[in-house]
């Protein structure tokens, strides 16, 4: 076994890779399993933190920062509108005309409240149906099983169809804040009526009386609309993330499920630091032939034998580089050989077909197309197909 200034050469794949991570990361079991054992703590407080000031009260009093919210109370405490005596005043007709208004937007914002936790609850449900299945198929392939397992594509396909569900209830979420800002509109609108109508004539001491009362109500009330709003903000941001990581892990996961070996996270995940610490390297004086600027490659793949296994050795290796310098960017180079033997067009088209490839393997793996571009060099150390990876 030789080694590089990366790491060290698999001479069974044929891929050059960095040393290997002592541990394999399985992190989506583990939160899984967090879910299952903990009541769904994790996911209830990640995702749908509560709404309630109350409960907010409760957890700060008791320094429990993992408390769950409760999926079927009130998430926002509406007050009652406080009755008035009419005094047969035209102002009094105003007034009672307002309160009306009032009790109806209360009622308005309850109603959304509610729809609120029943969201909350669904996503809850859907996200702890996801994340069983996501176990299953990574402890399956943590054991190793088959390329391609066809259990382990059905099970995919049935956590694509709880992660589209759980999109619905983003897009539910999406809604009801349309709907509150809507509510918020009235809600501003019915309290500068209520303020104009202290100045309307013919009013007695008592109307004025009901008028501020009715003045702090409808602000109290205006307070809790814009309190849902940030909620509805916070959840829809919170989750809308949510959504793009599992997705990149899921396109990982179906990498994965095809060699029959068990990947980590994506890597456009990994690249954002949402997994694990940099991964050390030992420099070695045998290290890869360099291209003519010096630079080693990250990555030396040799197409010399049909269906090389090349995936497990790349994500290893660009995740241990991304560890390392999260913005790094990564240029696909497909050698050909200029030794009188392997030069010519046809060792240039393998290479080619092999770099895009690699491409697709990356892209697959989650890294982002923007943070990839391919090239195309000659050496006389390079066999015929070969792609070399580099880190920019």
């Amino acid at each position: 076994m030789q080694h590089s200034e990366f790491g060290r050469i698999d001479h069974n794949s044929r891929v050059k890779v960095p040393c290997p991570m002592a541990f394999r990361l399985t992190q989506t079991a583990a939160l899984a399993a967090a879910i299952l054992l903990g009541g769904c703590s994790f996911v209830d407080e990640t995702l749908f933190p509560s709404l309630s000031s109350d409960d907010a009260a409760a957890t700060a009093d008791n320094g429990d920062n993992g408390a769950a919210p409760d999926a079927g109370s009130a998430p926002v405490p509406v007050q009652q509108v406080t009755p008035g005596q009419p005094t047969g005043t035209f102002v009094s007709t105003k007034v009672e005309s307002l309160r009306s208004d009032l009790a109806q937007l209360q009622s308005t914002l309850n109603g959304q409240g509610e729809r609120l936790q029943q969201i909350r609850g669904q996503t809850v449900q859907d996200s702890q149906r996801f994340h069983g299945t996501l176990a299953a198929i990574e402890a399956r392939l943590q054991v190793g099983t088959t390329p391609g397992n066809p259990i382990l594509v059905n099970q995919w396909n049935e956590a694509q169809g709880e992660l589209d569900r759980i999109n619905e209830d983003v897009l539910g979420m999406n809604r009801l804040t349309s709907d509150v800002a809507s509510t918020s509109g009235m809600a501003a609108y019915l309290l500068e009526s209520v303020k104009a109508a202290r100045s309307l004539a013919g009013a007695v001491d008592e109307d004025h009386s009901q008028l501020r009362i009715l003045e702090d109500e409808t602000s109290r009330t205006t307070v809790l609309i814009d309190r849902l709003l940030t909620e509805l903000s916070a959840d829809s941001q919170r989750q809308q993330q949510y959504l793009n990581n599992e997705r990149n892990d899921l396109n990982t996961l179906a990498v994965s499920i095809k060699n029959g070996q068990m990947y980590g996270t994506s890597l456009a995940n990994a690249r954002l630091g949402m997994s694990g610490g940099a991964v050390p390297t030992s420099p070695s004086s045998a290290a890869p032939a360099p291209l003519a600027g010096g630079e080693r490659p990250l990555v030396v793949i040799r197409f010399d034998r049909p269906n090389v296994n090349y995936e497990d050795a790349l994500y290893t290796a660009v995740k241990s580089a991304l560890d390392r310098r999260p913005n790094a960017t990564f240029e696909v180079v497909a050698m050909s050989s200029t030794s009188a033997a392997g030069f010519g067009a046809a060792g240039q088209s393998a290479s080619i077909r092999n770099a895009d490839a690699v491409m697709r393997s990356l892209t697959q793996m989650g890294l982002p197309v923007e943070r990839l571009r391919t090239s195309q060099a000659s050496s006389a150390s390079a066999s015929n197909g070969e792609v070399q990876v580099y880190v920019r």
